[in-house]
């Protein structure tokens, strides 16, 4: 009976994971990702917007899914950020990205990490505040990224 019910979970978790939309590969070197994301963010003139968590993660994938769909957010994201997921799972831990981060994973998942142009990490933003029911509040993450775009950091300088 046991076998039964622990192989019926295992069925059903591996068909939940293999429905799930893929956002983090963990196959991928952090640094390398952040590198190129910082490139592209000189040449846009934007900043980066790293998005640490995991494939593993139901949070990690709904922010994602809704930062890249939703009608306000997604606009908001795309013109002012360049939007990477770091991944971080026991199969990758991306140690030398999550030093270079500052350490977010202390924070819980996913958690955001807005670098300059010049890949210096201005503020980490853990997802908990941005939460609402099972997903996100707009208005919030609106204000979040609103809050750290170029514009708004220089303005401030």
């Amino acid at each position: 009976m046991k076998k039964t019910i622990l192989a019926l979970i295992f069925l059903a978790m591996a068909t939940f994971a293999m429905g799930q939309e893929q956002y983090y590969n963990e196959k991928l070197d952090g640094m390398a990702q952040i590198k190129g994301a910082v490139e592209l963010a000189k040449q846009s003139n934007r900043y980066v917007l790293c998005q640490v968590g995991g494939n593993w993660c139901p949070w990690c994938i709904r922010f994602a899914k809704f930062a890249t769909t939703d009608s306000v957010v997604a606009p908001l994201l795309s013109k002012n950020f360049v939007y990477v997921h770091i991944n971080y799972s026991k199969e990758n831990k991306n140690a030398k990205a999550m030093k270079y981060l500052g350490n977010p994973a202390r924070f819980g998942f996913p958690v955001f990490v807005v670098l300059d142009e010049n890949g210096t990490p201005l503020h980490i933003q853990e997802s908990a505040s941005l939460e609402e029911g099972k997903g996100y509040n707009r208005k919030k993450v609106v204000n979040f990224l609103s809050l750290w775009t170029k514009e708004s950091v220089t303005t401030l300088k």
